[in-house]
C-alpha cells in the first residue's frame, strides 16, 4: 500500500469519526435499528432456507418481534410497577437498617464517624420522585408547551427505529455487497478478511451475551422469588440486564439482595441463600452459558468491554454506548493484525547474535 493511499484511508477514518460526533443525536435511532438488524439477520437467513423470499422472511420476523414486544410490555410494565411499589414500601425499613445497624457496625469496626440522613426524610424524597415519575401524562403535556420540537423529535426517533429496522434488515445483504464493491481493490482481500474476523468476534459476543443476559435475568428473578424476597424478581431482572458489564451485574445484585434479605427477615439464613443463588448463577454463567452461548474465541477482555463502553459513551453519548462493542471488536481484530504484521517485519525478526561474556581467569597464585 502506497503512502498516499494510507493517508487517504486515515483521512476517511477521521472524516467518519467527525461525522459520527456531529450527527450523534440523529444517528442514534439508525444505530439502534442497525443493531437489531444485525442481530436478526441470521434468523432471516434461516427462513430463506425454507424457500421464503427475503421480503417475506423479514415481514415474518418484524411482525413476530412486534407482537412479542407488545406482549412483553403489557405484562412487564405493570409487573415492574408493582415491584417498584413494593420497593418503596420497604424503603423506610432499608434506610432505617442502614442507619441503625449497618452504619453503626461500620463505625465500630473501622473507627469511622459516618452519618446517615434522617430515614423519614430520605423516604419522603424517594416517594415524591416516584410520584413525579408516575405522572407521565402530565409531564408529557407540560413538555408539549415548553419544548414541542424536542418532544416531536423524540417521537420521530421512536418511529424511525422500526421503519429503519425493516428496510435495513430487508436490504442487509445488498448493502454489504455494495460496500464490498466500493473497497479499493488493492486492500479488498485484507479488509474482507478483517471484516469477517470482526463479524465473528462481534456476533459471537453480542448475540451470545444477549442470550446470557436473558437467561441470567430469568434465573435470578425466579431463584430470589423462591428464596422469599418480595422484590427478588426486580433485583434479578436488574442483575441480568447489566451482566453484559463484567462482574457488575453479580456485584450489584448481591448487594441489593443481601440488604433486602437482612431488612425483610433479619436473619442470616436468607443471606446465605442469596449468596448461594448468586454463587450458582456465577457458576452457571462461567461454565455453562458463556462457553455454550458466547464461546471462547471472542477475544474481548472484560476490561476492554468496560473501557469501550465508558470511553465511547463519554465521546458520543448514547450513540457511543451502542457503537462501543462493534468498534471494540474491530479494534481488537486490527490490533491482532498489526501484531501479526509486526512479528513478520524486519524490525521484529532482526536480532544480533548474543554476546557471550566469559569471566576472566584469576592470575596465577590467586586460584
Amino acid at each position: 500500500m502506497s503512502n498516499a493511499l494510507r493517508w487517504q484511508l486515515l483521512a476517511l477514518i477521521a472524516l467518519v469519526g467527525i461525522v459520527l460526533w456531529l450527527l450523534a443525536p440523529v444517528l442514534t435511532p439508525f444505530a439502534i435499528a442497525a443493531m437489531f438488524a444485525y442481530l436478526f439477520d441470521p434468523l432471516v437467513l434461516r427462513l430463506q432456507r425454507l424457500r421464503l423470499s427475503r421480503g417475506a422472511a423479514v415481514g415474518i420476523v418484524s411482525v413476530a418481534l412486534l407482537l412479542l414486544l407488545i406482549l412483553v410490555l403489557l405484562w412487564l410494565i405493570p409487573y415492574l410497577e408493582r415491584q417498584f411499589k413494593i420497593l418503596l414500601q420497604h424503603l423506610p425499613d432499608w434506610i432505617a437498617w442502614l442507619q441503625n445497624d449497618a452504619v453503626g457496625w461500620i463505625n465500630a469496626r473501622f473507627g469511622l464517624d459516618l452519618e446517615m440522613p434522617d430515614a423519614q426524610q430520605l423516604s419522603t424524597i424517594f416517594q415524591e420522585h416516584w410520584k413525579e415519575a408516575g405522572g407521565t401524562a402530565a409531564t408529557v403535556l407540560a413538555q408539549v408547551g415548553k419544548s414541542g420540537f424536542a418532544l416531536v423529535s423524540r417521537v420521530v426517533h421512536l418511529v424511525v427505529v422500526p421503519v429503519a429496522f425493516f428496510y435495513l434488515l430487508r436490504d442487509w445483504d445488498a448493502m454489504i455487497e455494495h460496500i464490498h464493491n466500493l473497497l479499493p481493490r488493492s486492500v479488498e482481500p485484507t479488509v474482507v478478511r478483517l471484516a469477517r474476523e470482526s463479524d465473528e468476534t462481534l456476533s459471537g459476543f453480542v448475540r451470545g451475551q444477549v442470550s446470557v443476559m436473558i437467561v441470567l435475568g430469568i434465573f435470578y428473578a425466579i431463584a430470589l422469588l423462591v428464596v422469599g424476597l418480595d422484590i427478588g424478581p426486580l433485583i434479578g431482572i436488574i442483575a441480568g440486564l447489566i451482566s453484559f458489564v463484567p462482574y457488575l451485574g453479580g456485584i450489584l445484585g448481591v448487594l441489593m439482595a443481601v440488604i433486602a434479605a437482612l431488612v425483610q427477615y433479619h436473619d442470616w439464613l436468607r443471606v446465605i441463600l442469596v449468596l448461594v443463588v448468586f454463587g450458582v448463577g456465577h457458576v452457571l454463567e462461567a461454565y455453562v452459558l458463556v462457553p455454550r452461548l458466547v464461546g471462547e474465541k471472542i477475544g474481548l477482555h472484560p476490561l476492554a468491554v468496560i473501557f469501550a463502553i465508558l470511553a465511547f459513551g463519554e465521546l458520543f453519548g448514547f450513540l457511543g454506548v451502542l457503537l462501543a462493542l462493534p468498534i471494540a471488536s474491530v479494534v481488537n481484530v486490527l490490533l491482532r493484525y498489526a501484531l501479526a504484521r509486526y512479528r513478520a517485519s524486519e524490525l521484529y525478526a532482526t536480532s544480533h547474535a548474543p554476546v557471550l561474556i566469559v569471566p576472566e581467569s584469576p592470575p596465577p597464585g590467586q586460584q
